[in-house]
């Protein structure tokens, strides 16, 4: 999972970019990245860090231009690397230049890597990202193909999640995959710049009005004079929703939903808070005689299903367990003893509040069953007598090739353990996981919905 920012026609590109990949760091904090055009040169910053780290104010001076891309990386294709941070540059001998980032995965990376090598095309990472922009530089240059044309190329051929920025010195493209599996959102700026994200929220940062969800297919072209940047200086904008949709469907990832986004995002036509309001609900609705004392929340990702929850049951609510913000998201660590020690420099309870207590915790999903284990130690060990566990989606038994960094089943707890086992392991008087009928009622389009982390069933396939 991974964040991307896109600017076209801004004065300072570079440091709108920044803002919204700060909004975005939730997505991904192991590295990150920025492209940056003055329309005559495209310039590169790449580093191992957190944004506010690596684009600091007099690093962003270096960065002039009007036209930005940028990127998070939670690293699901590739190693930990300075090599697979995004983006991607390809610089053509005489021609022009072209950067890439991308949010997703892709099932037939090998495949297309090995036509693409066979061609004499080399690569640096092993990084989807690069094999994109490469695909697309490459059927340019040898096939004399217009940008459009070489990312509806692109779409026939390459198969996987993908929701893209592609700059080259004077335009900005935003394209994504037919069957829209990973969010991407797009507006306009007061400044009349064009800005696209992964989720609303950045755009939220930048001021950014008159919003549209890239459609799936979509390929958007933006054209700026890099001499006049402002309002109503973009050019061209394309828009060709219907591309290769014959026998695609939309196919976003629920776990967008249920964990990843921010609830004050919004995309899949669904406020993501609301969405998590209605899980909540939902569980409620399944624990009539259970009367806890209080209900606490896994914060922060599950602080909206709890308040659901709560609202239904007409329990009292309370943030008994206290998250330090300055330690990262847990599940999107890349290694799992990082996993293991930030657990317990990212809880703590609430002195003296859950002596005595029955209690429904909160979260919203078990994937490796790591964190969910220790916070059930923490609060025993605070005297609560009773830990009803509520888990806001149904068990997580298959591996995501689509941008989750779940590749080895053997990884995940509900695919190697029952049920019971499970309870028995996190040691709490009960467990219950939400429904797949349940789940799809807490959206307003079910079938628009990849549910393969739950039930298997991949609409792209698995990688070959």
């Amino acid at each position: 999972m991974c964040g991307i920012i896109g600017v076209c026609g801004a004065e300072y590109a570079a440091h709108m970019a920044a803002l919204g990949l700060f909004a975005e760091q939730h997505r991904g904090q192991e590295s990150c990245g920025m492209a940056v055009s003055d329309g005559a040169v495209i310039r590169l910053r790449k580093k191992m860090g957190l944004v506010k780290d690596v684009f600091t104010d007099d690093r962003l001076q270096e960065l002039p231009g009007n036209i930005a891309i940028g990127h998070v990386r939670y690293p699901t294709k590739g190693s930990a690397t300075e090599f697979n941070t995004q983006p991607h540059l390809v610089e053509t001998l005489y021609g022009p230049t072209y950067a890439l980032a991308s949010n997703g995965d892709l099932v037939n990376y090998n495949e297309i890597r090995k036509l693409l090598e066979a061609e004499k095309v080399y690569f640096k990472s092993d990084n989807d990202g690069e094999l994109l922009v490469k695909y697309i530089a490459y059927r340019i240059i040898r096939h004399g193909d217009e940008i459009s044309e070489a990312i509806r190329h692109l779409m026939k051929d390459v198969k996987g999640a993908y929701s893209c920025v592609l700059c080259n010195r004077t335009e900005l493209y935003v394209f994504r995959d037919p069957h829209s599996i990973r969010p991407m959102v797009w507006g306009i700026a007061p400044s009349g710049a064009v800005v696209v994200a992964s989720e609303s929220c950045a755009l939220d940062t930048l001021d950014v009005v008159n919003r549209h969800e890239v459609p799936p297919a979509g390929i958007i072209r933006i054209s700026s004079d890099p001499d006049h940047v402002g309002a109503n200086q973009i050019l061209v904008i394309e828009n060709d929703p219907n591309l290769y949709r014959k026998n695609s469907s939309e196919k976003h990832c629920i776990f967008e939903h249920i964990y990843f986004s921010r609830p004050d995002s919004y995309h899949f036509g669904e406020d993501v808070y609301r969405v998590r309001e209605n899980i909540g609900a939902a569980m409620a609705a399944n624990d009539a005689g259970l009367n806890p004392d209080i209900i606490v929340p896994v914060p922060d990702s599950s602080n909206f299903i709890g308040i659901g929850y709560a609202n239904a049951s007409k329990v009292p609510i309370s943030l008994g367990l206290i998250r330090n913000h300055y330690v990262g998201r847990t599940f999107i660590k890349p290694e799992q003893t990082i996993r293991d020690e930030s657990v317990r420099q990212k809880f703590n309870v609430l002195p003296n509040f859950f002596k005595g207590k029955k209690i429904v915790l909160i979260d919203d999903s078990i994937v490796r069953g790591t964190t969910i284990r220790k916070i059930v130690k923490l609060i025993k060990n605070a005297g609560a007598t009773e830990i009803h566990l509520r888990i806001g989606s149904p068990q997580v038994c298959h591996s995501c090739y689509y941008g989750i960094d779940t590749p080895d089943a053997k990884e995940l707890v509900a695919n190697c353990h029952s049920l019971e086992e499970i309870r028995s392991r996190t040691g709490v008087d009960s467990l219950k996981h939400l429904s797949m009928d349940d789940l799809r009622k807490c959206v307003q389009e079910p079938d628009n919905y990849c549910y393969a982390c739950f039930n298997g069933e991949y609409p792209l396939g698995v990688p070959h």
